[in-house]
């Protein structure tokens, strides 16, 4: 579903319910490149919404956001590994220790099924860790649509961070039909499809495209169940360019018609 109206800070922000913030809609992760000078340019042009790993350059820019202004900053992180309670604890205060705040916002297990289980000791600490306020909402990151779709219909978790791009639009049929009765927050992760949607492929004749990185993030955006999209900029330029492109607004039908006929081809 593509949202017709013209750009406005409805489409630039969106309250997350989940943790009670207004958050910025373009979420920053910063472990592909950018300094740490384009980050705290990223804060100052307002995005919240920080998804942080320990590799990178974002913890000393967060550190001191942190201690400067907590309260508007909403970060998303999680233990590396996830398989048992012990771990998810573990990697928690870690996580706490290292970027001097009492609390993350959104708690996450990573890469569920892959470098994270599902199991009934990781749902307790996971619990445990919201209620004893270190953490404020909780989520995992996925790939498995449909045990996405299942996750957002019945379980504890307050959001999902999932792969949704022009090229993997399967999240419209196999996971946003499920948000309806517990309304979990969407993050969309790949939305270039890792780069892929920014090359021309073979077989694609018309004028159009490829898309830009600004297009894919237009795309998950345009979507209503999205609330934040990750970017990951290799540098100030490209968040600049990134940012630009998003105070387009939504995409408009005729942008919405030719990226989805652009991203099945990539698709093949």
């Amino acid at each position: 579903m593509t949202v017709s109206a013209p750009a406005s800070a409805d489409f630039l922000h969106r309250e997350l319910r989940a943790v009670g913030k207004r958050v910025f809609r373009l979420g920053l992760a910063g472990n592909y490149g950018i300094d740490e000078a384009g980050i705290r340019g990223a804060l100052e042009r307002g995005m919240n919404y920080l998804f942080f790993t320990p590799r990178g350059t974002m913890a000393k820019p967060l550190q001191q956001a942190i201690a400067r202004d907590r309260d508007k900053l909403v970060i998303a992180a999680g233990p590396t590994v996830g398989y048992f309670g012990g771990s998810v604890r573990r990697g928690a205060e870690r996580l706490l220790k290292k970027l001097g705040t009492d609390y993350i916002d959104v708690l996450q297990l990573m890469w569920l099924g892959v470098g994270s289980a599902w199991t009934e000791a990781t749902q307790r600490e996971l619990r445990h860790l919201k209620e004893s306020g270190k953490a404020r909402a909780l989520a995992v990151s996925i790939h498995d649509r449909q045990r996405a779709g299942r996750l957002a219909e019945d379980s504890p978790l307050d959001l999902l961070m999932i792969r949704y791009n022009a090229a993997h639009p399967g999240a419209e049929r196999d996971i946003f039909p499920h948000l309806a009765k517990r309304q979990p927050g969407i993050v969309a992760y790949t939305a270039t499809s890792w780069r892929k949607l920014l090359k021309r492929p073979s077989g694609w004749a018309r004028s159009e495209g490829p898309m830009t990185a600004g297009d894919c993030y237009r795309f998950c955006l345009s979507n209503p169940h999205v609330d934040v999209v990750l970017t990951g900029p290799g540098s100030s330029a490209q968040l600049d360019e990134n940012l630009a492109a998003v105070e387009r607004g939504p995409l408009s039908p005729d942008e919405d018609r030719w990226i989805r006929e652009f991203g099945a081809v990539v698709h093949g």
